[in-house]
């Protein structure tokens, strides 16, 4: 029996944004890779994924954004630094302008994923960074 344990990552939205496709496709794609998926869905606060993700023990974060609220991830990662678990991955994807992404990876964010990287790269990318 294989006593690894998987890859864990909670996949979420924040904030107004209720567009869950991009989410939902992103959830099904690691799921589908083997990766353990917690999907908290939309409408959460900073505050409640970082408790989830305590909570739950995971590898990683993702977010998905459709609006303009990409802003808000800054405050996961100061809640994860103040709760002294910034080991923990945290990305992020959708429609995030081209110039945010350099300040988004300056403030602490993992890797940002547009719309037009492909499945493989975000699975690849989780798994080379989070080894089991």
């Amino acid at each position: 029996m294989d006593n690894k344990k998987r890859i864990k990552v909670i996949i979420s939205m924040m904030g107004l944004d209720g567009h869950t496709s991009g989410a939902l496709v992103v959830a099904q794609i690691l799921k589908d890779s083997g990766i353990e998926v917690v999907y908290l869905g939309t409408y959460q606060t900073p505050e409640m994924i970082v408790a989830a993700a305590i909570q739950e023990d995971v590898d990683a974060i993702g977010i998905s954004f459709h609006a303009s609220n990409h802003f808000l991830i800054e405050e996961i990662i100061e809640l994860l630094r103040n709760k002294g678990k910034e080991d923990i991955l945290v990305f992020c994807g959708g429609t995030i302008p081209e110039q945010q992404i350099p300040k988004l990876k300056e403030k602490g964010v993992d890797e940002v994923f547009t719309p037009s990287c492909t499945s493989e790269s975000i699975v690849e990318y989780i798994k080379s960074k989070i080894r089991r």
